[in-house]
Order: C-alpha cells, then sequence, then structure tokens
C-alpha cells in the first residue's frame, strides 16, 4: 500500500504497521460500497496511479504519520490524501466521486485490524486539472488518529 517504508526500530515499525492498518481498511471501505464501485469499476481504487490508468480512479497519495504516544499508550497521527482522477470534460465527475468517499468514510469508519482508529476526519480538499494529464483531479484530505 502507499506510504509503507522500512522500520528500524520498534516505534516506527508500529507506525508503519498502523499506516498499512489504515489503509487496508479504507481500501476495503470503499471497495464494498456500491455506489463508489459502480463509478469507478473494481480495480478503480489503487494504491497509486498508473503510467496508463482506467478512469475514473481513486488513488492513496501520500500519507505522513506523527508519534502521537504518551508514557503509557502509543499513537499516531497520519494526514493521508486520497485522489480522485477523471479525463471527464470538466470536474464534476471527480468532485462527485470524491463526495462518494467523503460521505463514505464520514458515515461509517472503517474497522482496522488490532489498531484502534480513535479519528478520522475530513480537513479540507482541492480541486483542478492536472496540466501533465489534462485530467482532472480531486484531493481529499484527511487526519485519522489511531492507537
Amino acid at each position: 500500500m502507499a506510504g509503507t517504508q522500512s522500520a528500524e526500530t520498534s516505534g516506527d515499525a508500529m507506525a508503519v504497521s498502523a499506516q498499512n492498518a489504515l489503509l487496508a481498511a479504507i481500501w476495503q471501505a470503499l471497495s464494498d460500497d456500491a455506489a463508489i464501485v459502480a463509478r469507478v469499476g473494481v480495480d478503480g481504487i489503487r494504491d497509486r496511479l498508473l503510467p496508463h490508468p482506467v478512469l475514473p480512479a481513486i488513488v492513496f497519495a501520500d500519507i505522513e504519520t506523527t508519534d502521537l504516544a504518551t508514557a503509557t499508550e502509543p499513537g499516531e497521527a497520519h494526514r493521508l490524501t486520497i485522489e480522485v482522477w477523471s479525463r471527464a470534460d470538466g470536474r464534476r465527475e471527480a468532485e462527485e466521486i470524491a463526495a462518494l468517499v467523503r460521505r463514505r468514510l464520514d458515515d461509517r469508519p472503517p474497522v482496522l485490524d488490532a489498531i484502534a482508529l480513535v479519528s478520522l476526519l475530513y480537513t479540507g480538499g482541492r480541486s483542478r486539472r492536472d496540466a501533465r494529464t489534462g485530467a482532472f483531479l480531486s484531493e481529499l484530505r484527511f487526519r485519522a488518529v489511531t492507537e
């Protein structure tokens, strides 16, 4: 999944494990949503944008993790960007799919294996036309806290 990295210490291993668990749970939640799959197809949710992608597609972009551990409890904050790509004539398709993603994650936060998801909050977004590809891109930014 996107955002994985090698871990050299147990603290780093926890962060990578939490990142992977979070990404896997979000992928599963989006893949289980019939309205989303109807728009992007069964292979339309990916951890990277392929060189010649079939669009529209949902792509896990950046994930940045910071330590929130206390003296007694582990914890991390994750800043995650999910991208929706479309080759439609305007932004509408990308923004409609982005709204489905946001609604799915707001309505029913995903369940993580072995790690507790304390919160998952939408923090903002951006819509633009990518100059290189000509495709429209709608970005959704989330902040998740795991323990």
